[in-house]
């Protein structure tokens, strides 16, 4: 099953309107006239997602939220819904994140909810979830993915799997340096895909992509990403450089 690969670039609470104007020129430059064999999406914070919408514009490269609320409207001081980004021009939004889970307390019910609301606002959800240190040490890495899993699909409606997309994170490896191994990275990539031919539609699971969150580098890019069920990354530090990011994309490809 051939699936289009991914590659995301998570900036987190990175880079002005300016440095990201410079950072997508810088990007587009650097592949040319080549449109790469990936899908290439940056994830900068709500204040500068206007100015990589407009320096991106006509090109390959999309706009991804890194957050968004449940409610589509309402007295929420400082979230952003939906529609906002819809509106923005976001194609994507990242869900669920580790960070979300573990400094402002994300479970998988309130993901779930946002999953619904990025759907419904027409945005391709990008679904984060992954075991920490401890879990993966306790043995109970797949128990706690399959929780996630459960949790942020409950009572979820799915049309079209391509528009549905699952990161795997283990939260040891993220901006720690370490790396899962491509090993590692597959065996849970593989036990994903079996849940979600669990909890979707037949034959969904086969085309949904999932991406390897976690230190991911130009590196250790095409070794992970030549696992028969890592389809992309979700590229965090490595995003933040254009030549690291550029090195990645082309490992992809």
């Amino acid at each position: 099953m051939m699936r289009k690969p991914i590659i995301a670039g998570n900036w987190k609470m990175h880079k002005t309107s300016s440095e990201t104007v410079r950072f997508v020129h810088e990007l587009l430059q650097g592949l040319g006239n080549e449109r790469p064999a990936c899908e290439v999406i940056v994830a900068p914070p709500f204040t500068s997602i206007r100015s990589a919408v407009k320096e991106a514009e006509g090109t390959f490269i999309r706009v991804s939220g890194q957050n968004l609320h449940w409610e589509d409207q309402g007295a929420f001081t400082g979230e952003i819904s939906g529609g906002m980004l819809k509106d923005l021009g976001c194609s994507h939004v990242i869900l669920g994140h580790s960070e979300r889970r573990q400094y402002f307390g994300e479970t998988d019910e309130t993901v779930n909810r946002k999953i619904k609301a990025a759907m419904r606002n027409d945005l391709i959800p990008i679904f984060c979830l992954g075991e920490t240190l401890e879990e993966r040490e306790d043995g109970i890495t797949f128990d706690v993915v399959t929780r996630q899993l459960m949790g942020g699909l409950a009572d979820l409606s799915l049309s079209d799997p391509v528009r549905f997309v699952v990161a795997y994170e283990p939260v040891w490896a993220i901006g720690t340096g370490q790396t899962a191994t491509p090993e590692q990275a597959q065996e849970v990539h593989a036990f994903v895909r079996r849940k979600l031919a669990e909890l979707l539609p037949q034959g969904f699971s086969e085309h949904v992509r999932i991406l390897y969150g976690g230190s991911v580098k130009p590196d250790n890019a095409r070794s992970l990403m030549s696992c028969a069920d890592i389809d992309g990354g979700l590229v965090g530090g490595a995003a933040l450089k254009t030549a690291d990011f550029l090195g990645i994309i082309k490992e992809a490809t």
